[in-house]
């Protein structure tokens, strides 16, 4: 049995995910908690403290054998700091988290954007394992990126490089691709769809909130074809594929990794959409022996990448 162990927290805009790993990276455990808006910042971090005491007393492993954290976040990291800058679906500004996490957590711990840790898992561990320079892209309750470049994750000058859901794609409106993509932002677009819809339509809506709509929901409604998921979807995989398709045509990616609550739970067909309209807007010969893949380790991609990249920064 290992004595050196390593954690993942990914935050979510929906779930926190906790995992606990040994030495070589493998999960040995896992814990799952809604995120929650309750009690603020504190509330939320007293939620992770519950899901990361669960997993450690699950695999029996005491504090001094933790050797450090990594703790994904959706939101701007200020550059080698604990504290988070802006979490937009947190509704989070300069919030240091080191000081809301127990004082008995002794370990080092390793604050980053929840998709470049997505990313980084996926780099170490999953599709992009082996490739030197990787793109993410990852829809969920918002639209986030990340770069790994020469084989090392790519922050940028101050550390926020890959936003790409705040990627503008339509310059006279100033909308945004995460405004279109993500799914809190669909919902709002299902919102104004409805108001206008058939009462036919209205009716298979009826005693959704809208505001509470999960992917594997949305999903449901889409495999159905019902025509609210169906424009909803089809927009977000056309906002996407634009958003992609400028990337790799200015940084030509060896690999371009698809992932996120909204990606695993449509599957394939998004996929194949947004890969479809993706290349209309390629340079010819740019996509030239890329790989466009989805994401491998669903769920896992955030902690595994946390931990990793945790073990990586720790000497």
């Amino acid at each position: 049995m290992s004595d050196r162990y390593w954690l993942g927290v990914d935050l979510g805009g929906t779930k926190i995910l906790a995992g606990l790993f040994d030495d070589s990276l493998n999960v040995i455990a896992r814990n799952k908690q809604p995120t929650g808006a309750e009690g603020g910042p504190a509330g939320v971090i007293g939620r992770v403290t519950q899901a990361v005491e669960a997993v450690m007393r699950e695999a029996n492993v005491g504090p001094q054998q933790i050797c450090g954290m990594g703790f994904a976040i959706p939101g701007q990291i200020v550059p080698n700091e604990p504290v988070v800058r802006f979490a937009p679906n947190l509704d989070w500004r300069d919030v240091n988290v080191r000081a809301l996490l127990p004082a008995a957590w002794g370990w080092p711990v390793v604050l980053e954007n929840d998709v470049r840790m997505g990313t980084y898992g996926e780099f170490a561990f999953g599709a992009a394992k082996g490739a030197r320079h990787v793109f993410g892209v990852f829809v969920g309750t918002g639209v986030g990126g990340g770069f790994i470049l020469n084989g090392e994750l790519f922050t940028g000058h101050n550390g926020h490089a890959g936003e790409i859901g705040h990627m503008v794609i339509n310059w006279r409106k100033g909308t945004s691709l995460e405004s279109v993509a993500g799914r809190k932002y669909q919902m709002k677009r299902a919102k104004e769809i409805l108001d206008d819809a058939p009462k036919l339509v209205r009716k298979e809506w009826k005693g959704v909130d809208l505001e509470r709509v999960k992917s594997s929901q949305l999903a449901a409604f889409y495999e159905k074809d019902d025509p609210v998921a169906v424009a909803i979807v089809d927009d977000a995989a056309r906002a996407v594929a634009a958003g992609i398709a400028s990337v790799v045509n200015l940084m030509s990616p060896e690999v371009v990794v698809l992932g996120g609550g909204v990606t695993q739970a449509i599957g394939d067909s998004f996929v194949e959409r947004v890969w479809d309209i993706a290349q209309r807007y390629l340079l010819p010969g740019v996509a030239e022996r890329m790989k466009f893949v989805t994401a491998a380790l669903g769920d896992d991609s955030g902690i595994t990448g946390a931990a990793a990249f945790a073990k990586s920064k720790t000497k």
